[in-house]
């Protein structure tokens, strides 16, 4: 027969006492007047952090070794080129020599200032992705001291971004406090990540009207997929300068590989079925000529794009901020549409 227990008052009692058990069976408890059963958590704290894009490494990169024996080989055919027309050119006349020789020796000079900043640019490009990855693990782990160092990394790397001077001396104010890494890492995001959040969607949003307005008014398919090609280049570096990474020419071919990467990854080259059929559902596409649908969907993958290499460029990943969405994005392409066609 089973006994129904009254419900009675609150009380308070100690873990420890002798008439309190906690956890028992039925059998066994039933000699203790207070029984305590825990019950299990639930809810579980979650942190929804992006994976980064990580290839398994490999032992020997031959590729590499094949690039680099190439250009060594063509840097030797020029110097040795070079050595036997300024020695042409001074058997020929002394004058021509040393004019040969200051151009070569400011070619030399040249080239070198050239390949220090290309690899300035890549070292700073891998000090961005190295940041996101230790700011995903310290959100995850919660490390107090990684998180510190994390937000110093993050204020050397904006210290030559003026319009984030109020957020730096903030974020500097905070560094003697006691907060958790976790904690620290998300205030780092909300002070310093913000403006350029908001920059970078105008970026976005600009550029994918543009190309819009571009294609739907082009009279050849040549000139498209080049104006597409050069504004994809220009977005990309507009993002990367942006953030921080500011690479020359070799790291943005660089971060275009890595933006590629992330959208195949990603699935980002196919469009959105739910965005697609709302713009059907509100019969947007019957009342557009073939010509402006087509740059609707240029303007489209140009967002898809910049969205990417937002993902790639970010030192920190999206956790205490929200990331901007396809949506959001394509409704302010038409709505730079509507203010076109309102202007003339």
């Amino acid at each position: 027969m089973n006994k129904t227990w009254p419900h009675r008052a609150p009380a308070v009692f100690r873990l420890d006492d002798g008439n309190v058990i906690v956890g028992l069976a039925e059998d066994a408890a039933a000699k203790y007047p207070v029984q305590v059963i825990p019950e299990p958590d639930t809810e579980t704290s979650v942190i929804a952090v992006d994976d980064p894009l990580q290839w398994p490494r490999r032992g020997f990169r031959w590729g590499a070794a094949f690039w680099g024996a190439v250009g060594g080989l063509i840097l030797l055919a020029a110097g040795l080129g070079m050595v036997r027309l300024i020695e042409d050119l001074f058997a020929r006349s002394r004058e021509f020599g040393f004019l040969g020789l200051a151009l070569a020796i400011l070619a030399a000079v040249a080239f070198s200032v050239i390949v220090i900043r290309e690899t300035m640019g890549l070292a700073r490009l891998a000090t961005i992705e190295k940041l996101n990855r230790r700011a995903s693990d310290t959100l995850l782990n919660d490390d107090r001291r990684e998180g510190l160092a994390v937000t110093r990394a993050l204020l050397a790397l904006t210290r030559r971004t003026p319009r984030l001077a109020r957020s730096r001396a903030i974020m500097e104010s905070h560094l003697g406090d006691i907060i958790d890494g976790a904690d620290m890492v998300r205030l780092a995001e909300r002070e310093l990540m913000t403006p350029l959040d908001q920059q970078a969607r105008r970026i976005v949003s600009a550029a994918a009207t543009r190309v819009s307005a571009f294609t739907a008014v082009s009279p050849r398919a040549a000139i498209d997929v080049l104006f597409v090609f050069g504004s994809a280049l220009v977005l990309v570096r507009r993002l990367s300068l942006l953030y921080g990474a500011r690479p020359g020419a070799l790291g943005l071919m660089r971060l275009m590989r890595l933006v590629v990467l992330h959208l195949a990854m990603t699935g980002g080259m196919a469009t959105s079925d739910g965005l697609i059929q709302q713009m059907l559902g509100h019969g947007i596409a019957g009342k557009l000529s073939a010509r402006l649908g087509e740059g609707l969907l240029n303007g489209f993958l140009t967002a898809r794009l910049g969205l990417a290499a937002i993902d790639v460029v970010r030192p920190l990943p999206f956790t205490a901020l929200p990331r901007p969405t396809l949506r959001n994005l394509m409704s302010d392409v038409l709505r730079g549409f509507g203010e076109k066609e309102e202007a003339p």
